[in-house]
């Protein structure tokens, strides 16, 4: 064994992507090294290496002369039972004087962001370097520092390309409780013969992204390769984005905006063009919930993001177009993976008790990219996406993108739950879409897949006295028990009148 060298040692701690790697205080190299806990380390094994963040153990944890990894430093190593890690210093990260630069509010050039993905994808960035990013562009971004942030964050991963003039994509920038309109789109387009090859996030701030929902019926995991033969197979998949390496460092970024509940303007349409450019997308369809308490508070915040998506889109080459919809109120009655996974079957499959909402609006923005793509002629969009869903042509395309991914089965509600009543009667006159979509958060969503809330009382609607007005559904007692704490001291979630 060489002086560089110990021992590893599996532990079996789990750090999510956070690379940590764990010694003894009394190390011999720690010592020598000067190394000190959250020092950052080049973690070496055979030609693969990573950057982690030492955690030191004052215990017998660890023998003399052994080291331990986090699963996910331990599997990006790919280290196997006693090998022998070589630890060293890493050099400082350049690109972190561009971060304290933007702190300042300096204006970034496309070359500083650029260092910064690069440094971020190869891991040179711990989460608190990549949180202090994230909050120095939080404030305000340049048009052209977005544009940039874009196309920095397209070039440090893979790029599609699929070989044809026109392929299909569609997105919602997200803050409105159950809005799954993904699923049903992704199939209305594919039945009408369009090549849209959808890779979608995980929840950042919400209960459920549309990765999350599709993941409680079919497979998301998929490789680059895979996607393509689904698509070549169905013209359509339902991928999940971080199994690929299409802008990885928005999934990156991503993970640390979820801890600090941060999902700024910059970084939101950066994070959302950047994805559609990798994935070989040309026609774009964005959708933008506006209300009180959506994640667009006021049409003036829509109208402006709008602009500077369009602006930045056709920077990038992409055909865009802008939908602004209600988003006053939860759409469909699912929120959290599986309750919304429900809702996206019933709309498929055209069950009478279907949401209708969830459906007006799935075939609204289907009709949208069909035209925009030039599939049938302005004004047509709404009628064709209509037949195609209502004649089952859409369900028959789901099954078969499912079934090419993997599998299909049917999502399960959780085993607790507790329904939340009206405890006077009236009209539902307003709904606060962030609290209850963090009840959901609250009973376990989007982690527990069957938790969540089943809401059941829309804008408009009369109640009696002890009318149910949402259930929430939570996979452990505790769980349930967190969300009612919550609800006891938030009484305003849905007001009646």
């Amino acid at each position: 064994m060489m002086h560089d060298q110990l021992k590893f040692k599996k532990l079996g701690i789990d750090t999510q992507q956070e690379h940590v790697v764990y010694m003894r205080s009394d190390c011999h190299i720690c010592k020598s090294e000067g190394f000190s806990a959250l020092t950052r380390i080049k973690v070496s094994n055979n030609d693969k290496s990573i950057v982690a963040s030492l955690n030191v153990i004052e215990s017998e944890l660890l023998s003399p002369g052994e080291i331990s990894l986090s699963k996910g430093a331990r599997e990006a190593l790919q280290v196997p039972e006693e090998a022998y890690l070589i630890l060293s210093h890493i050099p400082p990260v350049e690109s972190m004087k561009f971060v304290r630069s933007k702190i300042y509010g300096h204006t970034l050039t496309f070359n500083a962001l650029q260092e910064i993905m690069v440094d971020i994808v190869q891991g040179n960035y711990s989460n608190v370097d990549i949180a202090a990013f994230i909050t120095g562009c939080a404030g305000k971004m340049s048009e052209e520092e977005v544009t940039g942030l874009t196309r920095a964050m397209v070039e440090v991963g893979e790029r599609l390309d699929w070989g044809i003039p026109v392929v299909a994509d569609k997105h919602c920038v997200g803050g409105l409780p159950g809005n799954r309109t993904t699923p049903i789109v992704v199939s209305i387009v594919a039945a009408c013969g369009l090549t849209i090859p959808k890779t979608s996030s995980r929840a950042i701030t919400s209960p459920a992204g549309t990765a999350d929902t599709m993941e409680t019926i079919t497979r998301v995991n998929l490789s680059l390769e895979e996607i393509k033969q689904v698509v070549k197979k169905e013209g359509g998949c339902f991928a999940w984005g971080g199994s690929v390496k299409l802008s990885p460092a928005d999934d990156l970024l991503i993970r640390v905006e979820r801890a600090l509940d941060i999902d700024s303007e910059g970084q939101l349409i950066a994070s959302v063009l950047s994805k559609k450019v990798s994935a070989g997308a040309t026609h774009v369809v964005i959708d933008i919930p506006v209300g009180e308490t959506a994640k667009i508070r006021s049409i003036k915040t829509a109208e402006t993001l709008k602009d500077r998506l369009e602006k930045v889109a056709a920077t990038v080459g992409l055909r865009l177009k802008v939908v602004l919809t209600d988003g006053t109120q939860p759409v469909g009655r699912g929120i959290g993976p599986a309750l919304e996974a429900m809702d996206v079957l019933a709309v498929l499959k055209n069950e009478t008790s279907a949401p209708q909402d969830l459906k007006e609006r799935a075939m609204l923005l289907a009709a949208d990219l069909l035209e925009l793509a030039g599939k049938v002629p302005n004004g047509q969009g709404v009628v064709v996406a209509k037949e195609v869903l209502e004649t089952g042509k859409a369900f028959e395309k789901f099954k078969a993108i499912c079934l090419a991914q993997g599998g299909f089965t049917m999502p399960t509600f959780a085993v607790f739950s507790y329904q939340v009543k009206a405890e006077k009667a009236g009209t539902v006159n307003k709904i606060d879409n962030r609290r209850l979509a963090k009840v959901a958060k609250l009973a376990g969503a989007p982690d527990d897949p069957a938790a969540g809330v089943l809401f059941d009382a829309p804008l408009g609607k009369k109640v009696a006295v002890n009318e149910v007005l949402y259930t929430i559904f939570a996979e452990s007692e505790g769980e349930l028990s967190y969300a009612l704490d919550y609800i006891a001291n938030e009484k305003d979630i849905i007001i009646i009148i």
